[in-house]
C-alpha cells in the first residue's frame, strides 16, 4: 500500500499502476474507488468503460500538478505534453483533499 502526499499531509491510501497492463486497466470495471490511482509514464487518459466520473491530475517529473480536470464517464483527455504520471480518482476527491494546480504530489510506500 502507498501514500498520495501533499506537503508532508497525506491526501489518501494509493494504488501505483507501473506495468503496461495495470495502466490500460485503470479504475475500469470498479463500481468506485476509494483512494487515489497512480499512473506512471502517462501523458493522456480516457474514461470509456467507467462506471463513475473522476478527478485527473497530470503531474511533472517532479510532482507538481500542472493540469487538474473532473472527466466524465466515456471522454478522451487531451494529451499534457510535460506529464509524466496521472493520479485518478472518483471525483469529488480532490476538493474534499484540497488538490489544487501547483501543488507537488508525492507518492510514498
Amino acid at each position: 500500500m502507498a501514500w498520495l502526499v501533499c506537503d508532508d499531509k497525506v491526501l489518501a491510501s494509493a494504488e501505483v499502476a507501473g506495468t503496461r497492463a495495470e495502466r490500460r486497466r485503470g479504475l475500469r470495471g470498479r463500481p468506485s474507488f476509494e483512494g487515489a490511482l497512480v499512473l506512471d509514464k502517462v501523458q493522456w487518459i480516457h474514461t470509456f468503460g467507467m462506471q463513475f466520473d473522476l478527478d485527473v491530475a497530470y503531474l511533472d517529473a517532479d510532482g507538481t500538478v500542472l493540469k487538474a480536470v473532473r472527466m466524465r464517464r466515456h471522454h478522451l483527455g487531451m494529451p499534457v505534453p510535460r506529464a509524466r504520471r496521472v493520479v485518478e480518482a472518483q471525483a469529488g476527491a480532490f476538493g474534499r483533499w484540497g488538490l489544487h494546480v501547483g501543488d507537488v504530489v508525492d507518492v510514498r510506500d
